[in-house]
């Protein structure tokens, strides 16, 4: 599948927050690549080696690069979904290219030079989530990096903009303004968009309540692809347990989402674009 194509197919970037045990992580994403076949919708699996921007020292990180790329590992092996996780060091992007499809760049890292060029050298496509300080139209030097070091397959995610402390706003015009800034597809973050920073007592919070009516103005306002972070026990999650959609609520969100794309006149998802 050629990624991230601005003429490509709707798609979804999915998983657990972190990557926990095999069992979870397989359970997860098994039950995303039935989803992807039943309703004909291109599945990326998402989860992360390592949460490096936790907001307490205590905090759990993940199981690091080597074994996080294991589990990965098994994770296609089982399921045949293609993999995504993030990178925070220009030194992990090669090592990590060998095993994932997509890199991903976490939104407060999103102007990092050495890093965007690391991950764009990979000839990897990369997502780079929009930092949550800046303005649509601030992303096209961020992309542009990724394609000067060799990164044809960009994609931007928007993931909710600061509104003064502790709270996150999804401007709905974003998806038009990121796809004539940067040229590429622009995915709407369902899950981060409706954290509350720092309103957790030592972690993020967050108000999931907000996914379905966001993500369903997205889609209607443009967004090009969906990153869902889900999980069957939300609460039992070591990173973001306050804001994940539960995975049995996803398939009906899914749905919606596809029955509102062609009531809209938008081009159907392809499975094998």
């Amino acid at each position: 599948m050629s990624w991230f194509s601005p003429e490509g197919p709707f798609f979804l970037i999915s998983g657990p927050c972190v990557l926990e045990g095999d069992d979870l992580n397989l359970a997860v994403a098994g039950k995303l690549a039935a989803l992807g076949r039943e309703l004909d919708l291109p599945v990326i699996f998402k989860a992360s080696f390592d949460k490096a921007n936790r907001s307490a020292e205590g905090a759990p990180r993940g199981p690091g690069i080597e074994e996080g790329l294991r589990r990965l590992e098994r994770v296609r092996e089982e399921t045949g979904l293609p993999l995504l996780t993030d990178v925070h060091e220009a030194d992990q992007c090669a090592t990590v290219a060998e095993v994932v499809d997509v890199l991903q760049i976490p939104a407060f890292l999103c102007r990092q030079t050495d890093l965007l060029t690391a991950a764009g050298r990979t000839g990897r496509p990369v997502n780079v989530k929009k930092g949550q300080w800046m303005g649509p139209g601030e992303m096209g030097g961020a992309v542009e990096k990724l394609r000067v070091a060799g990164c044809a397959t960009p994609a931007v995610t928007e993931r909710g903009t600061f509104f003064g402390y502790g709270n996150l706003v999804v401007d709905m015009r974003s998806f038009e303004e990121l796809r004539e800034a940067c040229g590429c597809p622009a995915v709407f973050d369902g899950t981060h968009s409706v954290q509350r920073p720092g309103m957790g007592e030592g972690r993020s919070g967050g108000e999931p309540r907000f996914i379905p009516p966001l993500v369903r103005a997205a889609v209607a306002a443009g967004a090009d692809g969906l990153f869902l972070e889900a999980h069957p026990r939300p609460e039992t999650a070591p990173s973001d347990a306050t804001n994940m959609l539960p995975l049995d609520r996803l398939r009906p969100l899914l749905a919606e989402v596809l029955e509102l794309r062609a009531a809209l006149g938008r081009q159907p998802a392809r499975a094998n674009a």
